[in-house]
């Protein structure tokens, strides 16, 4: 990706573990792709936990439904102009899947490859106070420190504010709740979120860029 060649190059990066967080990956990456010269890739970070224990919590079948996404390599951030981060929550904090994939770009940090670049989170949470905003917030904690520029979901996405019917996203990322047993899956509203947010971080990587 370059503005030399005219493309703005978005990654969308993410952990799921029941599928949630993917299908909101697959939302923002579809509002991304709306933007004029974006070329756009989907990647999910590795799994860490045992499959024994991916059995127990009931979360293997969807596991091995992702296969058909390709691990993101630390070193691809390097080459994005925007980079998309998903994640559930997991006690008001990004998911250990996640940090132990951030925790592996310090080589990154060391050279300052993603300075200026556009970075962006989302999430899910089990409940609808379940830490998602602080997940969000915490999860930038990261990205300042590698200098990138944060973006967040707009109140220009009035869909945030709704007040009819119970929703996640706010003015830091989009959100979805999936509850207590994963039987709720994104509505529409909340993939709607992640469309604008995917849009709107491609747009300014690409007002960067130039």
């Amino acid at each position: 990706m370059s503005a030399e060649q005219g493309t703005t190059r978005v990654l969308v990066v993410f952990y799921s573990m029941y599928g949630h967080v993917r299908r909101m990956a697959e939302a923002i990456a579809a509002g991304a792709r709306e933007v004029p010269g974006a070329e756009v890739e989907v990647r999910r970070v590795p799994e860490t936990l045992p499959e024994q224990v991916l059995q127990t919590m009931g979360a293997l079948e969807a596991q091995r439904a992702m296969a058909d996404v390709p691990l993101c390599d630390a070193e691809e951030l390097a080459g994005a102009d925007a980079i998309l981060f998903g994640a559930p929550t997991r006690y008001g904090n990004m998911c250990g899947q996640m940090r132990q994939f951030l925790d592996g770009t310090g080589s990154l940090w060391a050279r300052g490859a993603l300075i200026g670049k556009v970075g962006s989170v989302f999430t899910s949470s089990a409940t609808q106070h379940g830490g998602q905003e602080s997940t969000i917030l915490s999860f930038h904690t990261t990205l300042l420190h590698h200098g990138m520029v944060v973006v967040g979901l707009p109140y220009a996405f009035a869909g945030q504010m709704r007040i009819d019917e119970i929703t996640g996203c706010s003015p830091y990322g989009a959100s979805t709740i999936a509850g207590g047993k994963g039987e709720r899956q994104p509505s529409a509203n909340e993939l709607a979120g992640a469309r604008f947010q995917g849009r709107h971080a491609a747009a300014i990587a690409r007002k960067l860029a130039r």
